[in-house]
């Protein structure tokens, strides 16, 4: 999660373009995702993480035309070394032949996640702007776990199969 941000003394402009930031991240590893998933031919997964990279990159420029209304060409004072994983899927949530199932749950994850960065940031902020920003974001998040959820409840049940039943037994050389 995030490393090292001081929530107190955040601006609207830090806030901004630290929430573009975290959606950066997560457009990012949803297409190393998808990349893999199509590397390991399974196409609904990758098909599913691309569509998140999407989602992730419209939140990210409509936060960064906000951002530019408010603040102009200003210099960011935030930068990506100050996050890490606070909506990217964890790295090792990516499995080969992994089923749609699998990669919304891993998105539901994400999604969760980046709720819990929202809310444990509340109480630390001082500024309104930015406490009225992270509300909103917080809420977002809510509606992108009721978005993958409702996606989730249109898929078959997965097959049974673990990862270790696609997994090669050792053989003599």
């Amino acid at each position: 999660m995030a490393t090292q941000i001081d929530f107190a003394s955040l601006t609207l402009m830090d806030a901004l373009d630290l929430a573009i930031l975290i959606e950066d991240e997560a457009k990012e590893r949803y297409e190393d995702f998808a990349a893999q998933m199509e590397q390991h031919r399974t196409p609904e997964a990758a098909t599913f993480f691309r569509l998140m990279a999407g989602n992730e990159a419209k939140h990210g420029q409509e936060l960064a035309d906000r951002r530019s209304q408010l603040f102009g060409g200003l210099t960011p004072t935030v930068t990506r070394a100050m996050i890490f994983d606070v909506e990217a899927p964890d790295y090792d949530e990516a499995r080969a032949f992994m089923s749609p199932r699998q990669a919304m749950k891993a998105a539901l994850a994400s999604e969760v996640k980046a709720h819990a960065f929202f809310v444990a940031a509340l109480p630390a902020l001082k500024d309104a702007k930015v406490r009225a920003l992270f509300e909103e974001l917080r809420d977002e998040e809510i509606l992108h776990q009721t978005l993958v959820k409702a996606e989730l409840a249109k898929l078959p049940p997965d097959s049974g199969l673990s990862d270790e039943d696609f997994v090669d037994e050792p053989a003599a050389q």
